[in-house]
């Protein structure tokens, strides 16, 4: 006999989406994200698999599709036909009026005014920007190939064209940077008036040309208290400018936080397309292949470029709420940490949170764990000893 059903359905969690193209115009000496060289290269047939791709994953997830980034690389060095491909199958497979945020990750030197009404057009409402200086010197340093005038020039063009928030990445720490030139570029970026700022210190990642460099002695790392007084700086100047400080690295405006990102800090799931992207969904992990041409490969002889799997482990995932939800301002949430663990946060850590809170590194309440201000120049060692906790290698 028919019956009328009223119990409630699985539960449909929202999730983000990640969309990633390695190309650039060159491969900067700083970076360690996958990316390659363009050098004349065919996009067409590694977008053609981006996209079936992106509508395989899309299409065989539960969970709700609430952010779009679109990152790389430079995605906007894609040939226009193609960029638009890219925007079309998102359009496609994801409510894209719905969406909370659709991010798009642009370079100065790759903002043209027929590619950014492009982005306006398959509903992009943000733009990241890797701006990193507005110092001719420290931008030959990072191998830019932009100049300082071109980061205000394309944010003209970006907002004519109706893009709705702006991001400008900086880098501090730079080779010979001081911390004059480098309070000049935070000013400068301060100017033109964007919605969100991210500011990272830099690191000398293994296997990079600036690590070389170093390791040659042609530059010298910047000095850690010089780096720690930027830090310190930066957090002060862009706070008077109406910044708010939400993640160790991010500030932004009242509401434009980056909600994508938050979705990773918060721990909550993701999908990631493109070679050597990630995604993480009801607790399965993977990481696809970085490399185009067996990427392209794998797409059509397996049907997906999945280099690694994992089912995460509960210690794992406590893992990642560490080392993610601490790099929040909003701090790690014991609540949270139970739903996802089912463990409770000291019977874990033991009286490693109360040392913290004595040394002034950490605030502690009955709700929550959060960095100080000093706790953040520290951020690597209060999440490495805690990591340590759980017999699990991990760092920020």
């Amino acid at each position: 006999m028919p019956t009328n059903d009223l119990s409630p359905g699985p539960e449909i969690r929202d999730c983000g989406l990640y969309v990633h193209i390695p190309f650039c115009e060159t491969k900067c000496g700083y970076c360690d994200f996958f990316s390659v060289a363009l050098k004349g290269r065919t996009t067409g047939p590694l977008v053609e698999r981006v996209c079936r791709e992106l509508k395989d994953r899309v299409g065989g997830c539960d969970h709700c599709v609430r952010t779009v980034f679109f990152g790389g690389g430079t995605p906007t060095i894609l040939p226009v036909a193609e960029l638009a491909r890219v925007l079309e199958t998102v359009a496609a497979n994801v409510e894209v009026e719905e969406l909370a945020e659709f991010t798009v990750e642009a370079n100065p030197a790759t903002v043209e005014e027929e590619k950014a009404r492009l982005l306006v057009q398959h509903g992009v409402t943000r733009v990241s920007m890797g701006a990193q200086s507005f110092d001719w010197a420290e931008l030959a340093v990072l191998e830019r190939l932009h100049s300082p005038d071109d980061i205000p020039s394309s944010v003209n063009v970006l907002r004519l064209a109706g893009i709705r928030e702006i991001n400008l990445d900086l880098i501090f720490g730079i080779p010979g940077q001081s911390l004059e030139s480098w309070l000049r570029s935070l000013r400068r970026a301060i100017e033109l008036g964007p919605d969100h700022i991210a500011c990272y210190g830099l690191t000398f990642e293994p296997n990079t040309v600036l690590t070389a460099q170093m390791q040659r002695g042609r530059v010298t790392p910047c000095d850690e208290d010089l780096e720690a007084e930027m830090f310190l700086a930066t957090i002060d100047v862009l706070g008077e400018a109406g910044y708010r400080q939400y993640e160790i690295s991010n500030f932004a405006r009242p509401g434009c936080e980056s909600k994508h990102n938050l979705m990773y800090w918060r721990n909550e799931p993701y999908i990631g397309v493109g070679p050597s992207a990630c995604g993480c969904v009801d607790g399965r992990r993977y990481k696809n292949v970085a490399d185009v041409g067996n990427y392209i490969r794998w797409m059509d002889e397996r049907g997906n470029g999945e280099a690694d799997t994992e089912n995460l482990s509960v210690e794992a995932i406590a893992l990642e709420a560490v080392l993610m939800q601490l790099r929040l301002n909003e701090g790690l949430s014991f609540d949270s940490f139970r739903r996802m663990t089912g463990l409770n946060f000291f019977e874990v850590f033991g009286d490693a949170p109360d040392r913290f809170a004595a040394e002034g590194l950490v605030e502690l309440d009955d709700r929550r764990m959060a960095l100080t201000r000093n706790g953040r120049l520290v951020a690597n060692r209060v999440m490495g000893e805690l990591a340590g906790a759980l017999n699990i290698d991990g760092g920020s």
